[in-house]
């Protein structure tokens, strides 16, 4: 089972680079199951209607979000009604949305699990007391299981990934927009990368305009970011092989395109 995990989708031109590169990807990778963070998709922050059907035509199968989540309130319309989108498990009873599902693709079944982290973080329910009996409602079902845990300290992401080693398929971490170089499968057989990275706009700032964000340093003053702009674009992603018959990971390969 080949799965590809994109990173952050930040804006338009995450948008496009998608739209661009992914279809190419797919072929690449003999169609493998596609899942996306998009919690920074539309304009930087939250998630439209419009721009999950523009997604989803791109190739993406499934869509996970984050701490922007509720940021643009558009999401609140369509959020309980697509089945293809998830936010994180650990907001509390009452929130909209679903924070885990089965996807099937090429017949086989994936579950699919969002978490968010803590540290530096709005203080939601403890992913790790939520982690385990998620992980193990979706094994009932399937094998083979992914967690995007959206966190900020790297600390808190390793910690899950050995936390959950040997429990589930990969711990694949987002929010940071940098993709790190510690990929690798965990003894007990689960995939692990502490960021996947970002898919945006390079010359940026996390896919902020970077004129903005250095201003904010120097001023220490109130500042709207802003998605950047410009022709140059990132795309991050990582490719998971996994054992169909096991859950465990075979390999895990960050994927770096420029266009």
């Amino acid at each position: 089972m080949i799965v590809l995990f994109v990173g952050d989708i930040v804006g338009r031109p995450g948008r496009g680079a998608v739209c661009e590169l992914l279809p190419v990807l797919r072929e690449e990778y003999d169609d493998p199951l596609v899942v996306a963070n998009a919690e920074n998709a539309s304009g930087g922050r939250g998630l439209t209607a419009e721009n999950a059907a523009e997604l989803y035509a791109a190739g993406i199968h499934l869509i996970t979000m984050g701490n922007h989540v509720w940021d643009n309130r558009k999401i609140f319309d369509f959020i309980g009604a697509d089945p293809r989108i998830i936010r994180p498990a650990n907001y509390p009873v009452g929130a909209p949305g679903r924070g885990q599902t089965i996807v099937t693709h090429h017949g086989r079944k994936v579950g699919v699990l969002n978490l968010s982290g803590r540290v530096f973080m709005t203080p939601l329910d403890n992913p790790f007391t939520l982690a385990g009996p998620a992980v193990a409602q979706l094994r009932r079902e399937t094998p083979l299981v992914l967690l995007d845990f959206h966190a900020e300290a790297t600390s808190e992401k390793q910690a899950m990934g050995w936390f959950l080693d040997g429990k589930l398929s990969a711990v694949l971490g987002t929010h940071t927009h940098v993709q790190t170089s510690d990929a690798r499968i965990l003894p007990g057989g689960t995939a692990f990368i502490t960021d996947v990275g970002m898919t945006g706009p390079a010359d940026s700032v996390l896919g902020m305009k970077k004129e903005i964000i250095v201003n904010s340093f120097l001023t220490q003053l109130p500042t709207r970011f802003e998605v950047a702009e410009g022709n140059k674009r990132q795309f991050n992603a990582v490719c998971l092989t996994l054992d169909e018959q096991t859950g465990k990971a075979e390999r895990i390969e960050t994927v770096q395109r420029l266009l």
